[in-house]
Protein backbone atom coordinates (compact mmCIF):
# COMPACT_ATOMS: atom_id res chain seq x y z
CA UNK A 1 0.00 0.00 0.00
CA UNK A 2 2.97 2.42 0.96
CA UNK A 3 4.87 1.45 -2.44
CA UNK A 4 1.27 2.65 -4.36
CA UNK A 5 0.68 5.88 -2.51
CA UNK A 6 4.73 6.94 -3.06
CA UNK A 7 4.33 6.09 -6.75
CA UNK A 8 0.95 8.13 -6.98
CA UNK A 9 2.49 10.80 -5.07
CA UNK A 10 5.99 10.76 -7.72
CA UNK A 11 2.96 10.46 -10.60
CA UNK A 12 0.89 13.88 -9.54
CA UNK A 13 4.52 15.59 -8.73
CA UNK A 14 5.78 15.49 -12.21
CA UNK A 15 2.06 15.76 -13.97
CA UNK A 16 2.04 19.37 -12.09
CA UNK A 17 4.59 20.68 -14.88
CA UNK A 18 2.08 20.04 -17.76
CA UNK A 19 -0.95 21.72 -15.97
CA UNK A 20 1.19 24.83 -15.77
CA UNK A 21 2.06 24.69 -19.28
CA UNK A 22 -1.44 25.25 -20.29
CA UNK A 23 -2.65 27.38 -18.21
CA UNK A 24 -5.39 25.26 -17.10
CA UNK A 25 -7.43 26.29 -19.86
CA UNK A 26 -6.81 23.44 -22.32
CA UNK A 27 -4.15 24.99 -24.58
CA UNK A 28 -0.76 26.70 -24.66
CA UNK A 29 0.02 29.67 -22.59
CA UNK A 30 -1.40 32.18 -25.65
CA UNK A 31 -3.36 34.82 -25.16
CA UNK A 32 -6.56 33.49 -27.76
CA UNK A 33 -6.47 30.07 -28.94
CA UNK A 34 -4.21 26.76 -28.44
CA UNK A 35 -6.86 24.47 -28.07
CA UNK A 36 -9.50 26.43 -26.70
CA UNK A 37 -12.87 26.04 -28.43
CA UNK A 38 -16.11 28.14 -27.38
CA UNK A 39 -19.27 26.49 -25.58
CA UNK A 40 -21.31 28.72 -28.67
CA UNK A 41 -21.01 31.22 -31.45
CA UNK A 42 -21.17 34.80 -31.27
CA UNK A 43 -24.75 36.42 -29.67
CA UNK A 44 -26.70 38.00 -32.49
CA UNK A 45 -25.49 41.54 -32.84
CA UNK A 46 -27.94 44.40 -31.29
CA UNK A 47 -25.51 47.18 -30.68
CA UNK A 48 -24.33 49.91 -32.85
CA UNK A 49 -22.58 48.53 -35.93
CA UNK A 50 -19.13 49.05 -36.55
CA UNK A 51 -18.11 51.70 -39.41
CA UNK A 52 -16.39 49.93 -42.10
CA UNK A 53 -13.00 50.41 -42.10
CA UNK A 54 -10.05 49.84 -44.59
CA UNK A 55 -8.27 47.57 -42.15
CA UNK A 56 -9.91 47.55 -39.46
CA UNK A 57 -8.25 46.77 -35.88
CA UNK A 58 -9.07 43.67 -34.00
CA UNK A 59 -6.05 43.79 -31.80
CA UNK A 60 -7.98 44.39 -28.66
CA UNK A 61 -5.10 43.20 -25.73
CA UNK A 62 -1.10 43.05 -26.24
CA UNK A 63 -0.66 39.15 -27.34
CA UNK A 64 -3.84 39.23 -29.32
CA UNK A 65 -4.21 39.13 -33.08
CA UNK A 66 -5.00 41.58 -35.53
CA UNK A 67 -7.51 39.30 -36.99
CA UNK A 68 -11.35 38.50 -35.71
CA UNK A 69 -11.20 36.21 -32.54
CA UNK A 70 -12.43 34.73 -29.46
CA UNK A 71 -11.49 35.35 -26.10
CA UNK A 72 -11.17 32.64 -23.90
CA UNK A 73 -14.26 33.82 -22.19
CA UNK A 74 -16.22 33.63 -25.24
CA UNK A 75 -16.55 37.28 -26.46
CA UNK A 76 -15.93 37.27 -29.82
CA UNK A 77 -13.74 39.82 -30.88
CA UNK A 78 -14.52 41.71 -34.49
CA UNK A 79 -18.66 40.59 -34.95
CA UNK A 80 -20.43 43.81 -34.47
CA UNK A 81 -20.79 44.34 -38.41
CA UNK A 82 -24.47 44.46 -37.61
CA UNK A 83 -27.05 42.77 -40.13
CA UNK A 84 -26.81 45.70 -42.76
CA UNK A 85 -23.25 45.36 -44.38
CA UNK A 86 -23.38 45.01 -47.71
CA UNK A 87 -20.72 42.92 -47.81
CA UNK A 88 -22.50 39.61 -46.31
CA UNK A 89 -25.45 39.99 -48.95
CA UNK A 90 -25.93 36.70 -51.00
CA UNK A 91 -27.91 36.88 -53.84
CA UNK A 92 -28.69 33.19 -53.26
CA UNK A 93 -28.08 31.91 -49.39
CA UNK A 94 -27.93 28.28 -49.18
CA UNK A 95 -27.56 27.90 -52.37
CA UNK A 96 -25.65 24.50 -51.73
CA UNK A 97 -27.49 23.97 -49.18
CA UNK A 98 -26.87 24.10 -45.45
CA UNK A 99 -23.88 22.18 -43.76
CA UNK A 100 -25.26 19.51 -41.26
CA UNK A 101 -22.32 18.26 -40.00
CA UNK A 102 -22.62 19.32 -36.48
CA UNK A 103 -21.22 22.76 -34.71
CA UNK A 104 -19.31 24.22 -32.24
CA UNK A 105 -17.63 22.60 -29.18
CA UNK A 106 -18.43 19.07 -29.93
CA UNK A 107 -17.20 19.53 -33.51
CA UNK A 108 -13.53 19.70 -34.26
CA UNK A 109 -12.56 18.64 -37.92
CA UNK A 110 -8.90 18.68 -39.00
CA UNK A 111 -8.64 20.34 -42.27
CA UNK A 112 -7.99 18.05 -45.58
CA UNK A 113 -6.60 20.87 -47.69
CA UNK A 114 -7.25 23.42 -49.73
CA UNK A 115 -6.58 27.10 -48.94
CA UNK A 116 -9.12 30.08 -48.94
CA UNK A 117 -10.92 29.89 -51.77
CA UNK A 118 -11.67 26.39 -51.37
CA UNK A 119 -11.13 24.04 -48.51
CA UNK A 120 -12.77 20.99 -47.21
CA UNK A 121 -12.80 18.68 -44.04
CA UNK A 122 -15.07 15.43 -43.66
CA UNK A 123 -16.81 15.33 -47.11
CA UNK A 124 -17.33 18.81 -46.78
CA UNK A 125 -16.58 22.12 -48.74
CA UNK A 126 -16.13 25.59 -47.66
CA UNK A 127 -14.70 29.05 -48.56
CA UNK A 128 -13.50 32.16 -47.15
CA UNK A 129 -15.40 34.94 -47.71
CA UNK A 130 -13.12 38.00 -49.83
CA UNK A 131 -13.03 39.65 -47.47
CA UNK A 132 -11.95 37.93 -44.61
CA UNK A 133 -9.26 35.95 -46.73
CA UNK A 134 -6.46 38.11 -44.78
CA UNK A 135 -7.25 36.65 -41.71
CA UNK A 136 -6.57 33.49 -42.45
CA UNK A 137 -2.83 33.92 -43.12
CA UNK A 138 -1.93 32.02 -40.88
CA UNK A 139 -3.73 28.84 -40.87
CA UNK A 140 -2.47 25.07 -41.84
CA UNK A 141 -4.69 24.42 -44.49
CA UNK A 142 -3.47 20.90 -44.29
CA UNK A 143 -3.47 20.24 -40.30
CA UNK A 144 -5.32 22.98 -38.50
CA UNK A 145 -8.32 21.87 -36.27
CA UNK A 146 -11.55 23.96 -36.97
CA UNK A 147 -15.39 23.99 -35.69
CA UNK A 148 -17.61 25.34 -37.43
CA UNK A 149 -20.76 27.90 -36.49
CA UNK A 150 -23.87 29.86 -37.93
CA UNK A 151 -23.32 33.31 -38.09
CA UNK A 152 -26.36 34.40 -36.06
CA UNK A 153 -26.33 38.14 -38.08
CA UNK A 154 -25.71 36.77 -42.11
CA UNK A 155 -28.08 35.08 -44.07
CA UNK A 156 -26.08 32.41 -45.67
CA UNK A 157 -22.94 32.85 -43.56
CA UNK A 158 -20.96 30.73 -41.37
CA UNK A 159 -17.81 31.30 -39.19
CA UNK A 160 -15.19 28.92 -38.55
CA UNK A 161 -12.97 28.70 -35.83
CA UNK A 162 -9.20 27.83 -35.91
CA UNK A 163 -8.97 26.09 -32.69
CA UNK A 164 -4.93 26.85 -32.76
CA UNK A 165 -5.35 30.31 -33.44
CA UNK A 166 -8.05 31.62 -31.77
CA UNK A 167 -9.18 33.39 -34.84
CA UNK A 168 -12.18 33.20 -37.29
CA UNK A 169 -13.27 34.09 -40.59
CA UNK A 170 -16.73 34.12 -42.71
CA UNK A 171 -17.17 31.00 -45.18
CA UNK A 172 -19.67 29.94 -47.30
CA UNK A 173 -20.41 26.30 -47.41
CA UNK A 174 -19.93 24.93 -50.91
CA UNK A 175 -21.65 21.44 -50.29
CA UNK A 176 -20.22 18.19 -50.49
Amino acid sequence: MRLLRRILMVSLLLSLPAFAQHGGHGGGGHAVGGGYVPKHGPPAFHGTPRQAEAKPSFRDQEGHPEAPHVHRNGEWVGHDTGRDDARFHLDHPWEHGRFEGGFGRGHVWRLGGGGPGRFWFGGFFFSVADFDAGYCDGWLWDTDQISIFEDPDHVGWYLAYNVRLGTYVHVSYLGR
